[in-house]
């Protein structure tokens, strides 16, 4: 590895995710001479003209490969230590990338929301990556690294304050502002054409359990309706990337050996106020969510201006609850919109927590939290405008 070129390759430099995490690696950066990185995708021309619009340096790297041709993607892997990928749907343009990767012991991380074609890259790909020594990371953007992490925080303060982790911890969406993203659109779209193709996946999609292969554990709420919680005196409604989201937890909870327990339950809604006001809000958001995977959705390559990423935010509450009923309580929030702001810092640090604070996970296929734990909550939160609080 010591002969590589680069430490990070951002593939879909040219994309509008893969500019932003391009504009982060060469605006915080900058100053630090030790990584060294590179921008790639399918024209230098637009590689060049990207290049120079988010003020990175002349003689930054600009490397040319085309997921349609997987000669050029051997040879973008083969100079790096590294890559980050925003070219999705992954299910349509994720696996021959990922393939590279794992043949040559190369770090991958993507912002892949697609459970049905992760599970399928698991079985496929998992024993090779474990022999090679690639760590093959999914889902490094808002799904599902807040919420991975929002679990294992508030189970270490479980443990400080009850002497164990909790079997339940509730994920509660208090406030969300910006925009879904292009690419998590078209990847709920491409996972349910597929579906449609081949029932047989739908199994795998209502599975809890589709990304712990060999284990399932006790019965899921399905988390598909509003309903009225007591404990938090909110109406809640269902939260359209819990899809992913709690398999991610789960798969994290096994990487880890169970620290959660294997009666471990989770789930994930969105908080809207009490009284009939939060029953209506609750209704609301139920009609919003299919809006967002409708016609109207926003296309790949589509996003908010500046100002309005600038603008976003997210506010996330965990719950983790004891067997005799005593809670602990943990906030997560975000300084930036989660679909793009905040998405593209966090699969750049992920990159950069791995290649430096983390150097010893074996090869195989891992959730940041998993992977990372504590070592990515500090580097969020010194980089990437995260913060992890006890609430009380």
């Amino acid at each position: 590895m010591s002969s590589k070129n680069y430490d990070i390759v951002v593939y879909g430099a040219t994309g509008f995710t893969g500019q932003l995490v391009a504009e982060y690696l060469a605006a915080h950066y900058k100053a630090d001479k030790d990584l060294k990185w590179a921008m790639a995708g399918r024209s230098l021309d637009k590689l060049k003209s990207v290049r120079d619009a988010i003020g990175a340096p002349a003689d930054t790297p600009l490397i040319v490969a085309d997921a349609s041709d997987p000669a050029t993607l051997k040879a973008m892997v083969d100079q790096t230590k590294s890559v980050i990928t925003t070219v999705g749907p992954y299910q349509w343009y994720g696996e021959d990338l990922l393939a590279a990767c794992v043949a040559g012991g190369v770090d991958y991380f993507d912002l892949c929301g697609e459970p049905v074609w992760m599970r399928q890259m698991i079985d496929k790909h998992e024993a090779a990556a474990k022999a090679s020594g690639a760590r093959i990371v999914f889902s490094c953007g808002f799904d599902s690294v807040p919420f991975e992490l929002g679990a294992f925080f508030v189970q270490e303060e479980a443990k400080r304050v009850f002497g164990a982790t909790a079997p339940r911890v509730k994920g509660r969406v208090r406030d969300m502002r910006g925009t879904l993203s292009g690419g998590t659109a078209a990847s709920a779209k491409a996972t349910f054409d597929a579906v449609a193709k081949d029932i047989s996946l739908v199994a795998i999609l209502n599975d809890a359990f589709a990304l712990t292969p060999g284990f399932t554990g006790p019965k899921q709420p399905r988390g598909n309706r509003a309903a009225y919680e007591e404990d938090l005196g909110s109406w809640a409604a269902p939260f359209m990337m819990a899809l992913i989201n709690t398999r991610n937890v789960h798969r994290s909870n096994m990487l880890m050996s169970f620290p959660y327990g294997k009666q471990f339950i989770y789930d994930e809604m969105v908080l809207t106020g009490a009284g009939e006001k939060g029953e209506a809000n609750a209704k609301k958001v139920m009609a919003v969510n299919a809006e967002k995977t409708g016609p109207n959705a926003p296309k790949p390559g589509e996003g908010p201006s500046k100002e309005e990423r600038e603008n976003g935010r997210y506010d996330l509450l965990y719950v983790a609850i004891a067997p005799d009923g005593r809670q602990v309580r943990a906030g997560v929030k975000g300084d930036r919109d989660p679909g793009y702001g905040s998405t593209s810092k966090m699969i750049s640090e992920c990159a950069i927590c791995m290649l430096r604070d983390t150097r010893d996970v074996p090869g195989g296929f891992w959730t940041p939290g998993a992977a990372m734990q504590g070592s990515l909550i500090k580097r969020l939160q010194d980089h990437a405008g995260l913060t992890f609080q006890v609430e009380t």
